[in-house]
Parts: structure tokens; sequence; C-alpha cells
């Protein structure tokens, strides 16, 4: 089932990743939920995976283009260092910064910092939080051409569960609906060529079973806050995981 068409009038979500997969894997369930509600997703993936066991740069960059479009998402490829090669420089975060003020979104996600992963993960979460503050800056001389921008959120996404922050609370975002694990699985299924290293769609699914057993749902997906979160109203907190 395909996505309804997105709104042009809302600010997107802008989704990070550090490989071509890395987005959809982590990430996926919930871009599916914001396309199928109207809500624009837009994806910036920081290498073309040339460094990886399978697959080509350029099969892999097609791969990610295929499961953006299943996913109802828009996607660009930014150049850093490549893959293996991302590192925590001034450079890299500029240039980050200036994606954040092209884009403009309320809402950012990225890979979580914690180190026991694929470094290029960790690197990218941090790049993605310093660029945050620097996007705000309007006196930094390399993006002045650009106004300044303030997100409202950033949230980080595990790849695994060793990936994730053991001292932020999660988030749960619930994805139980048929048609949004649909979309997310079928995304997942466009990186054929990652599935020759391990089976990582069973994988995520099954970790999405287990957070959604936590809150008393099918499947959820965890996002980890950078900052805590902040609410008009008693009204708009949701509910708690744990029933009571």
């Amino acid at each position: 089932m395909k996505p309804t068409r997105n709104s042009p009038d809302l600010p997107p979500t802008l989704a990070f990743g550090a490989h071509p997969d890395d987005i959809e894997f982590g990430f996926g369930g919930v871009a599916a939920t914001e396309t199928w509600a109207k809500r624009r997703v837009h994806f910036a993936v920081c290498s073309s995976g040339e460094s990886g066991t399978n697959g080509t740069p350029k099969q892999r960059m097609a791969e990610a283009k295929k499961a953006a479009g299943l996913l109802g998402a828009t996607i660009e490829f930014v150049k850093l260092a490549g893959d293996a090669h991302l590192e925590v420089c001034v450079p890299h975060t500029i240039r980050l910064a200036e994606i954040l003020r092209r884009i403009r979104p309320e809402v950012v996600v990225a890979p979580s910092p914690v180190e026991n992963q694929h470094p290029d993960h960790a690197c990218l979460g941090k790049l993605v939080r310093d660029a945050a503050r620097l996007a705000r800056f309007g006196g930094l001389q390399e993006l002045r051409g650009q106004p300044p921008h303030a997100i409202k959120q950033l949230f980080f996404y595990a790849m695994s569960p060793e990936a994730e922050p053991a001292n932020i609370t999660p988030v749960l975002i619930d994805i139980s609906a048929p048609e949004i694990v649909a979309m997310w699985t079928a995304a997942m299924k466009a990186h054929a060529s990652q599935m020759l290293t391990r089976n990582y769609i069973d994988f995520q699914l099954t970790r999405a079973r287990l957070f959604g057993a936590r809150a008393g749902v099918d499947y959820a997906i965890a996002l980890f806050p950078n900052e805590p979160l902040v609410f008009d109203s008693l009204a708009n907190v949701g509910r708690g995981a744990r029933q009571f």
C-alpha cells in the first residue's frame, strides 16, 4: 500500500544516516508513520557504503533511493569523508549545519552516539548534535548565506541493543498498523545486498516486537531524546509503557 501524499505545508522531519541502509533499519517504521499521516520526511545519507563487504556504492545508493521511495521520503547523499572515514571535526559539522539551515526541520533524527557500534554511527550522532547547535549561530562565517535555524528536538535511533543509550529513557513510537509494518518491511527488503551479510529484517522486526511488548502494542520503535521533552499540556504527553 502506497503512502498518502505528503503535505508541503509542514516542516519535514530530517533523518541522517551514515550508510545507505541505516535510516531504514533503525528509523524506517517511524518514517512510514510520518509519511502515512501526510508529514514530510527527508533522508540525508552521509556515505555511499563504499567500504561495506557486500554491494557496490552504485548498487547501495540505488537501493537507498528505492527504499526512500517506498517509505514516501525524499533523499539526498552527502559527501563527507566516505564510509568508515567519518570523524567528528569542524568541516563535517558545518556541512551538516548547512543542511539543517537549508531543510529547516523541526525534528531531526540521527544514529545514537554510543561508542559500541560501527564508528561511523557514533561519529554521525555527535556530528548532528553539534551541527544542530552551530545552525543556530548567526555569526558563523561559513553559513552567512543562509538564515540561522533552531530545531525543536533531536532524537537518536539505535541500530542494535548495544547502541541504545543506557542513560536516556526512550520514547516508544507505536508502528503496529499493518500498512506501516508492510511499508517498513518493503523498505528494508530493498537493501538486498545487505541481506547477504545478515538477516537484518528479522533482527529489526524482532527488536520492534520487543519494544512493542513493553508498550502493550504489536510493534514499536525506540527513539532517544537528546534533551528533555517539553509539553504544552498534560493532554499531549501520551501514555506510559508500563501497564499498571
